[in-house]
């Protein structure tokens, strides 16, 4: 057991390598720790998030490593990757050269807060972060993930609005099947039930649009013919409320977590433009969709459409730490800015984690991974070759409807018995037979790490029929 699942690394010199891989080779003074070390953990005291903890613990899946496209079990058996994690690295798994950064990182400076202090790195990172925007919009608040990058642009959005001399403006409007995250602003946004039905005494004022999973747009590559006119919920909530109450729109480009949902075509240039007309921010989620998955760094490039703020987590670090952000337009920053007398904080908000030095030193050598090697390129010339594969599947009875876009994509199954139980059952017998992917509900959200060459997406289709084929 122990020669397939242990490597243990040294760092020395700027370098990190591999001095044991198996037990063998352990030397007899540091057996002990090793035997302690490898041993199962309880479960007992472990709350999982977002998942099934009785099953779960009856059943665990459980990884031991990762490398590249794969994934490890305990017993060493390889599992290929299909969501890139939680769509988060699309670099592949475990890349030396932002552990190398890391560790250096921590190794000079461990720890920097952020309040009235700061370092060189966190500069250095909104920097590059900002040539990715849209011009104009290169203003970077950093945080520590995507609910965090949520509620920050819904404060940057009320404050803008008060000092401007319109604090009325307090609504929110979000989409149905939308995720935005789970702290209270986010889920007050969110158009999943299960992640508001808990908690909705408590949340701000939110109104949603209707989604954009209509039948017409069925088994459709990339944007949807139909749907355009779906925009049009907005100018309903804006005579409804009045569009001075509102504050901003929130929407994902591509709605991922719940399925990856493809805007029809014009449909986010329609909200753009009754943002515009009627002075409402338009806050794009890019949290799942930038750094690429679309085929350009953010999906904003993809569908030609500027938003007024930008949030984006996940694949910034390549998974490798936490870590998360918001790009403001100059416009919104400099008016919050410009409002506070000198010497005084200007934005009463932040995290003690916020541009962490390791979190920033992994960015940064992320960020060089994707430039040197043209990730975002590569994902954009896998596409076709990833959606024409993941399409195919539509001639399997169980399948309801297919999507994609870019290096994401969204399987629907034929619900069984409850809602989710097929899909439940899926990602399960997909693990089982050797394939992580992501499922929400009765649909499955596919997003390969860029670095997949083409037999791995003919293996993760393979496995993808296989069980299907199996219900």
């Amino acid at each position: 057991m122990f020669q397939e699942k242990l490597t243990f690394w040294l760092y020395d010199s700027g370098s990190i390598y591999p001095i044991w891989s198996n037990l063998a080779e352990v030397p007899a003074f540091e057996k002990d720790n090793v035997m302690a070390s490898s041993a199962s953990p309880s479960m007992e005291n472990h709350w999982m998030p977002f998942s099934a903890n009785r099953d779960f613990k009856q059943d665990p899946k459980m990884f031991s490593r990762a490398e590249g496209v794969w994934y490890y079990d305990r017993e060493g058996k390889k599992i290929l990757d299909g969501s890139s994690g939680l769509f988060t690295t699309p670099a592949g798994h475990s890349r030396r050269e932002i552990a190398e950064a890391v560790y250096k990182q921590l190794s000079e400076l461990d720890f920097t807060p952020s309040f009235l202090r700061s370092h060189d790195k966190s500069f250095e990172l909104s920097t590059k972060i900002a040539a990715f925007m849209p011009e104009g919009l290169d203003k970077i608040f950093f945080v520590n993930s995507g609910s965090e990058a949520v509620d920050t642009a819904m404060k940057m959005a009320l404050n803008y609005h008060r000092i401007r001399g319109q604090g009325n403006r307090q609504m929110f409007v979000s989409r149905e099947r939308a995720y935005h995250g789970v702290n209270f602003g986010g889920v007050a946004l969110s158009g999943m039930v299960n992640n508001r039905r808990a908690f909705g005494s408590a949340l701000p004022s939110a109104v949603h649009m209707r989604h954009t999973h209509i039948p017409e747009n069925k088994f459709q590559v990339g944007e949807g013919e139909h749907g355009a006119d779906l925009a049009e919920d907005l100018a309903r909530i804006i005579a409804n409320y009045g569009g001075e109450n509102i504050a901003a729109v929130f929407v994902e480009p591509i709605a991922g977590s719940t399925g990856t949902l493809v805007p029809p075509k014009g449909y986010l240039k329609r909200l753009r433009e009754l943002c515009t007309q009627h002075g409402i921010l338009l806050v794009f989620d890019e949290v799942i969709t930038g750094f690429g998955r679309t085929g350009r760094s953010f999906a904003t490039h993809s569908f030609n459409v500027k938003p007024d703020l930008i949030t984006m987590a996940k694949a910034i670090t390549n998974g490798a730490q936490p870590m998360a952000a918001v790009a403001a337009s100059r416009e919104i920053h400099d008016t919050i800015v410009n409002a506070a007398p000198e010497n005084v904080t200007e934005f009463f908000h932040g995290y003690t984690w916020s541009a962490h030095p390791a979190a920033c030193a992994a960015s940064l050598a992320t960020l060089k991974i994707y430039e040197d090697e043209r990730l975002f390129e590569r994902a954009a010339q896998m596409s076709a070759y990833f959606l024409e594969g993941l399409f195919s599947l539509k001639d399997l009875p169980v399948v309801t409807d297919i999507r994609g876009y870019g290096m994401m994509g969204g399987v629907d199954v034929a619900p069984m018995g409850g809602p989710g139980a097929r899909g439940y059952q899926w990602q399960k017998r997909m693990f089982e037979s050797g394939l992580h992917i992501k499922t929400t509900g009765d649909a499955a959200v596919v997003a390969p790490p860029f670095v997949m060459e083409t037999a791995h997406i003919d293996q993760m289709i393979d496995i993808m029929r296989t069980t299907l084929k199996a219900f």
